[in-house]
């Protein structure tokens, strides 16, 4: 059973941003991505940060999910909350390996409930950045930010195994070639060649639209 109905509409809901930065005289590129959710910011920000909650929508976290504290997601990134302002913003490392990023987010209270924005820093490697571009983060907090979004509409949980498989389904790749196209037009808006940014945007779809047990690609 699909998970959505209109799955571009959904991938359109989430306004995407490309940044240059540096960090600690590193240069990095930063992905931003801004949703907002129909609920009051105090739910947002539980369904964000209870642990008993995170797993309906995103990954088992275990830890201790305080400043200071070290967490880490079943079978992803774990790291140390660096920054905690409930119920507006907080920050963590996300670290995989020995791969460190940083991973910031904010929420505001809107007319129609609370926009969250999500921003991953990361150093910059110039071969994968060449090869996938943003879209190799920006697109899997996309399919986060959609999990949050059906989670907080309906209560419930996210059945983790249709989520798994979305992006092998016809809506699926529907939904990753709008977030990762998206991508790709806001890295060539900061500054990357626009031809060699849309390459990477369509490896990055292909990667998560191919099926990793037979090496086949979805097709629309």
């Amino acid at each position: 059973m699909s998970l959505l109905t209109d799955p571009a509409a959904v991938a359109g809901l989430v306004t995407r941003e490309v940044r240059t930065g540096h960090r600690d005289n590193t240069p990095t590129r930063i992905a931003v991505a801004r949703r907002s959710y129909p609920t009051d910011r105090d739910d947002l920000w539980d369904a964000l940060t209870d642990a008993e909650r995170i797993p309906r929508w995103f990954l088992p976290i275990s830890g201790e999910l305080r400043l200071g504290g070290r967490y880490q997601t079943e079978g992803n990134a774990g790291g140390v909350v660096e920054q905690c302002e409930p119920p507006e913003s907080f920050a963590v490392t996300w670290e995989m390996g020995d791969q460190v990023s940083w991973v910031a987010v904010t929420l505001t209270p809107a007319d129609d409930g609370t926009v969250l924005e999500l921003v991953h820093e990361a150093p910059v490697a110039p071969d994968f950045w060449d090869r996938y571009g943003p879209g190799a983060v920006g697109v899997g907090w996309d399919l986060s930010l959609m999990a949050l979004g059906l989670h907080i509409a309906s209560g419930e949980p996210v059945d983790p195994e249709a989520g798994l498989n979305f992006p092998l389904t016809p809506e699926g790749l529907s939904f990753v070639r709008v977030a990762g196209t998206g991508w790709a037009d806001a890295a060539a808006a900061d500054g990357d060649d626009p031809a060699a940014a849309r390459a990477a945007g369509e490896r990055t779809i292909a990667f998560y639209t191919t099926n990793p047990e037979d090496g086949t690609q979805q097709h629309e």
